[in-house]
């Protein structure tokens, strides 16, 4: 009975963490698009600085409280894990700009089998038959509904190739630093969320000159789009610790895969709140075969062999008590 309880406690608290990230992620995305679209804030990785520098607020604040315990994360691991993530944001950016949307959305989708990649060689990691024609079938899926015009220019094409990598190794490293050093998720983030705040607010405000041709310092800031840039920050911290628990409990592959849940309800609630003019047949055809592919995926990977280790798991630090303790609190969320 207490096997069967464990299971069911640990099914919940997945359930729950992944319905935090679908909630927060979607929710930053409207209010993103508010702030960009009606306010004209298109100042996208110094927003992204004020996000961190948010999560910075409250890690600080929950340490202060005794929520988070001390903890250590060795320099050269950090500015690794910041190097990926901020090449990540910018790559992001600089590739949504340079290329059209159906070449930014094939970038998107070859996140997957870049995670996977990096899961076989660096953790080795074996992906049974099934596993890997769920993961086919999810590409197919969100491929029919948001792959539209595909052009490809040779400096887009080296901005999306940084973004995939770059992002693929943020979330791998995700995994990789919760097992090693045995952190929780608000351990991590309050180890790398000051790091990424200061270097993207010092460096964001240049690089979003370069790509928009406009000043942050220069923008007519008004009530309208400071309450929409607070809302921003606010649920970006949702976001980034919502993040952080689903890679540590899913890893990065099966994070990407469900991840593409939260753009068939983008493109649900797009239609539901900007008219159904996109709705058509071949969308909704991608949508259904996108959800049967992520069921799939799910019943697949669960199964005895569907995605195993060839190794022995990662040694921990001497951070272990710390750990665990961080990851008691994780399941309260």
């Amino acid at each position: 009975m207490a096997p069967a309880s464990k299971a069911d406690k640990k099914a919940t608290l997945d359930a729950a963490a992944w319905m935090f990230n679908v909630v927060t992620s979607v929710g930053i995305i409207i209010v993103n698009k508010a702030l960009m679209a009606t306010y004209g804030f298109s100042f996208a990785t110094t927003l992204t600085g004020m996000h961190f520098a948010t999560t910075t607020l409250m890690t600080v604040v929950l340490r202060w409280l005794g929520y988070i315990q001390p903890s250590h994360l060795p320099l050269p691991e950090l500015l690794k894990f910041v190097l990926f993530a901020n090449f990540s944001i910018v790559g992001m950016n600089v590739s949504l700009m340079w290329n059209s949307v159906g070449f930014y959305q094939i970038a998107k989708l070859s996140m997957i089998p870049v995670s996977c990649l990096l899961e076989v060689v660096l953790d080795k990691i074996l992906y049974s038959r099934d596993t890997k024609l769920s993961i086919v079938v999810v590409l197919l899926g969100v491929g029919v509904c948001t792959v539209t015009d595909v052009s490809v220019n040779t400096r887009g094409f080296v901005a999306a190739f940084i973004a995939v990598w770059s992002t693929s190794l943020q979330q791998y490293y995700v995994h990789f630093l919760q097992r090693k050093y045995s952190l929780g998720s608000f351990n991590l983030l309050g180890h790398t969320a000051p790091a990424q705040a200061a270097s993207l607010l010092t460096l964001g405000p240049f690089l979003d000159y370069w790509l928009t041709n406009k000043r942050v310092d220069a923008y007519n800031y008004n009530l309208g789009s400071l309450i929409f840039i607070f809302l921003s920050c606010t649920i970006a911290v949702g976001t980034n610790l919502s993040q952080f628990i689903c890679i540590g409990r899913f890893t990065a592959v099966s994070f990407q895969v469900l991840g593409h849940m939260k753009t068939i309800l983008v493109l649900i609630m797009g239609f539901f709140f900007f008219g159904k003019e996109g709705l058509n047949l071949h969308v909704v055809l991608g949508m259904v075969i996108a959800v049967v592919g992520m069921i799939w995926y799910g019943n697949a990977s669960s199964k005895l062999g569907g995605k195993e280790r060839r190794s022995l798991s990662l040694p921990t630090s001497k951070q272990q008590k710390h750990g665990v303790e961080s990851a008691e609190l994780d399941g309260k969320i």
